[in-house]
């Protein structure tokens, strides 16, 4: 990326910013998001950035800045795409005056922190959506393995997971929820999964595996698609401490509910990444 002639390094920045805002704007004007960066437990939240960092170390890999590239500079990219997540999300937040001056430096570090993450996959997922389309035939290569599936249907998750499990709508309809109505949405999110992954052809989606029969490719691809939708699940509700307190039932129906969403982030991800 730092090689790169300045022209061509000046489009990409303004792709990336562009990205940064595109992802990122919804949880940026998301009040519950502000109040997590304030009381999110510190521990967590260093958790919170280090995976997610992973996670940005992953999508240059797999999606990346330039069509094929040296992995020092798929990590280069990914410095490059927190740094830029971390000023465009504290000159948002600035502009809808959620930092002032009169906030602690704890309150002002969580609240950036918490918006830098997705902004920094905007600004890696930019060039796809925003820029050519064209993967090259090495970033193909690495998607198209079953690794780049995974890790593709986990970028989906968390994307769009990380969009609603600030809100409190997922406590209350977990709350309104009988076992029977978890157990339904479980199967439908399972079901839709596999239809959107292999049953309707969505642009960029995964072709079915060839000498794979219809068992394998449901317990290989769409199982363990909403394993990692159930896990991703798992972690953020916990990272946002919506498990602290509550019992397994209440637990049970929250994964059922926000693995609903991220389901189906995990089925479209190849739209984006």
């Amino acid at each position: 990326m730092i090689n790169r002639h300045n022209s061509e390094y000046a489009r990409e920045l303004a792709r990336a910013a562009g990205g940064c805002i595109l992802f990122a704007f919804p949880l940026q004007m998301t009040m519950e998001m502000w109040w997590l960066g304030f009381f999110m437990e510190r521990e967590r939240l260093l958790i919170f950035m280090i995976v997610g960092f992973a996670l940005l170390l992953g999508l240059s890999y797999y999606s990346g800045f330039a069509r094929d590239q040296p992995l020092k500079d798929d990590i280069l990219d990914a410095f490059s795409a927190f740094g830029l997540g971390v000023i465009i999300s504290a000159i948002m937040l600035l502009i809808f005056n959620v930092l002032a001056t009169e906030h602690s430096l704890r309150e002002i570090i969580g609240k950036v922190a918490l918006q830098s993450i997705p902004a920094g996959m905007g600004a890696i997922l930019a060039r796809k959506q925003l820029g050519v389309a064209d993967e090259g035939e090495e970033r193909q290569r690495r998607i198209d393995s079953y690794a780049g599936e995974l890790f593709a249907m986990t970028g989906g998750a968390i994307f769009i997971a990380f969009n609603v499990a600030p809100t409190d709508e997922i406590s209350l309809i977990s709350h309104l929820m009988t076992p029977w109505h978890s157990v339904i949405l479980c199967l439908i999110s399972l079901l839709l999964l596999h239809a959107l992954v292999y049953g309707v052809e969505l642009a960029g989606q995964a072709q079915w595996p060839e000498g794979h029969g219809f068992l394998s490719v449901f317990f290989r691809f769409s199982l363990a698609g909403y394993g990692v939708a159930v896990a991703v699940s798992l972690y953020i509700l916990w990272s946002f401490g919506r498990l602290d307190g509550t019992g397994w039932n209440e637990i049970a129906a929250m994964l059922a509910v926000l693995a609903f969403p991220a389901s189906i982030g995990a089925a479209t991800a190849r739209l984006v990444i």
